[in-house]
């Protein structure tokens, strides 16, 4: 990110009502080798919200997939390009955000592909969907670029 994005606070949860707390901000450059260095810091926090591990590690590949299609597909490939993460305990979960300063998209252009067509690829967005509680593209807080919002809620006590 360049200029003010570069400087950009993330901003807290959507909803002010919700107490959070910020475990972590991380910026890194658009590079898929970058990711496994993120991966766990993802789990510790999950692991911090009250997640157990298996929920942790799901959490961890929504993100990583999210991740992913910023690389491919909204700076295609360019890998001086920069992503935020910001991970928010909240009293009920954790909210995950991811900015970057790619063109913005149309969030309603976004789908999985058919899981009956057989081929390698494209099944990010529908990971994200099976694993997150709410997925929520938000204006990005100057204008520039995509925020994304995925918010995972600790299951209820059975």
């Amino acid at each position: 990110m360049s200029g003010s994005a570069e400087r950009a606070v993330m901003p807290p949860p959507t909803d002010p009502a919700i107490d959070t707390d910020l475990l972590l901000e991380l910026r890194f450059f658009a590079k898929a080798d970058r990711l496994k260095l993120i991966r766990p810091a993802i789990l510790a926090a999950a692991r911090m919200s009250g997640f157990d591990e298996q929920l942790g590690h799901d959490i961890v590949l929504a993100v990583d997939e999210a991740c992913q299609n910023i690389i491919i597909h909204g700076y295609q490939g360019r890998s001086d390009q920069r992503i935020a993460l910001a991970a928010f305990r909240l009293s009920d979960g954790m909210e995950l955000q991811l900015r970057d300063t790619a063109p913005t998209i149309d969030p309603a252009t976004i789908r999985p592909r058919d899981l009956d067509h057989i081929r390698p690829g494209g099944l990010g967005t529908h990971f994200i969907q099976e694993v997150m509680d709410d997925i929520a593209f938000q204006p990005a807080p100057d204008g520039v670029g995509n925020l994304l919002s995925l918010t995972k809620r600790l299951p209820r006590p059975t």
